[in-house]
């Protein structure tokens, strides 16, 4: 007889193991892609055929593979298994680093950089997440993965001008494969091999719903936000390690900017995601941080030859930044119907790295036809139609995502269950796909009984194993 699912209940030591494996080869990809990023645009000046149009796309040509290739990839998945197709990404990134490695013009740090996108596993790696993980655990197992991505980028952008004192930008991309190799290590022998693969709708790109959500206003005004917010992000990184160099920091100290900035503006951003989150001031919070990211890159603009200037604004810049990327995927999760979320986050994931490539685009052509401050008053721009845009948001749903298994249980008996679980306070939706064994819900935890919930799913799988 199966057990009966405990929505309170801890992971267990599978899961666990499942989850922090996959957060880590999420890590180690990210970190090779981070470190490079704060020292890109200082080393490709010395390869054969630079320019800065050259040099802003060298940094953000991996976006563009990435926005054509990971819903194809996660729909491969399915069919092929989630292990073969992450495997196939990660020897595309670790191809991709070594032509880098080895290139000594920008061409070839181009294709080293498209090959490195070319290995678009992110939506692979979260539906063997979900494969892994039991529904009530899931939400859980999503977030440490969140984390081990914000993780990686603070470590990157410090890592990136330490590491690179020692073996250049080629170094770094060798190291980028070696890192690239040990997660695949990682996969094939600490990553469990799951029972089962399907399709779980809170993790993956279901291409059904596609029109679903696009045709939502809120979730595209999030999918704006996250494109425009790392258009600048990669901007930004085209000019600001060169003019910090030009204003007597040499890039080999550089790292001292970023950590202090980096630590203290996190320090700044998580007493304003958590008012945003328990006291219920979303929007507010939110509104304010991208009116802090515009005032950032006008002062950029203004004291681009002063290095005070440009910390200072560096870190004011930071502060929004974190705040945002912590913010939006959260937004994204309230807003999004309960059976709509990996449909939702598909699109806003292919937003964040079509911003990526513009970006990078964009920043390096303005660098080179008007100049470094034209750079950061396009950012501006970009950031102020974002803030018109997003006055006129609606409230968020303070609500939570919460998955129950069916498994155990006959048609009927989920019907009615789920009627019952619809009534209760604090439940916003109640969605039954049967096919899939699965109720998604959406619910308030500050107004959810969770001992009565709980009690209706015990008896339910008690009754079905009668």
């Amino acid at each position: 007889m199966n057990s009966i699912q405990d929505i309170s209940s801890a992971m267990t030591a599978s899961e666990r193991r499942a989850t922090f494996s996959l957060a880590s080869i999420y890590a180690l990809r990210m970190l090779g892609l981070f470190m490079i990023l704060p020292v890109l645009s200082l080393f490709a000046e010395q390869l054969d055929g630079a320019t800065p149009a050259l040099i802003g796309l060298a940094m953000s040509i991996y976006g563009l593979p990435q926005v054509l290739l990971q819903i194809p990839f996660g729909l491969m998945s399915d069919r092929f298994g989630r292990k073969k197709i992450i495997i196939i990404g990660l020897l595309l990134f670790f191809s991709g680093s070594v032509v880098a490695a080895v290139s000594t013009s920008i061409y070839g740090i181009l294709v080293g950089r498209a090959l490195q996108g070319a290995g678009a596993i992110s939506s692979a790696i979260m539906a063997l997440v979900a494969d892994l993980t039991q529904e009530v655990h899931r939400t859980k197992a999503m977030a440490a993965i969140g984390t081990s991505i914000g993780m990686s980028f603070g470590i990157g952008i410090v890592a990136g001008p330490v590491v690179s004192q020692f073996g250049g930008i080629h170094g770094l991309f060798w190291l980028t494969a070696v890192l690239t190799l040990l997660a695949i290590f990682v996969l094939i022998r600490i990553v469990p091999n799951p029972v089962q693969s399907k399709l779980h709708r809170d993790a993956e790109f279901v291409p059904a719903q596609m029109f679903t959500a696009l045709k939502n206003p809120e979730l595209l005004r999030l999918d704006y936000g996250i494109f425009v917010l790392h258009l600048i992000l990669m901007a930004i990184f085209v000019v600001v390690p060169v003019l910090m160099r030009d204003a007597g920091l040499p890039r080999e100290q550089q790292w001292l900017v970023y950590l202090p900035v980096f630590v203290i503006s996190m320090g700044i951003a998580v007493p304003f995601i958590i008012i945003a989150e328990k006291k219920r001031r979303m929007k507010a919070v939110f509104i304010g941080a991208i009116a802090v990211l515009v005032v950032a890159t006008l002062g950029l603009s203004q004291f681009a030859n002063n290095l005070v200037g440009i910390i200072a604004f560096l870190g004011l810049f930071f502060c929004g930044f974190n705040l945002l990327e912590a913010t939006l995927p959260s937004l994204i999760s309230k807003t999004a119907p309960a059976d709509l979320k990996g449909t939702a986050m598909g699109a806003y994931s292919s937003s964040q790295f079509m911003g990526l490539f513009i970006g990078g685009l964009v920043g390096g052509w303005f660098k080179g036809e008007y100049g470094n401050t034209a750079v950061f008053l396009f950012c501006a721009a970009a950031l102020f139609s974002w803030l018109v845009l997003s006055l006129s948001m609606k409230q968020p749903r303070y609500l939570a995502n919460l998955l129950v298994s069916v498994a155990n249980i006959t048609t009927a008996q989920a019907t009615q269950m789920a009627e019952e679980i619809r009534q209760m306070t604090g439940v916003a939706e109640c969605q039954l796909h049967f096919e899939e064994a699965v109720m998604y819900l959406k619910v308030d935890n500050q107004q959810l009984p969770r001992e009565q919930l709980q009690q209706l799913i015990d008896r339910y799988e008690t009754a079905a194993s009668q």
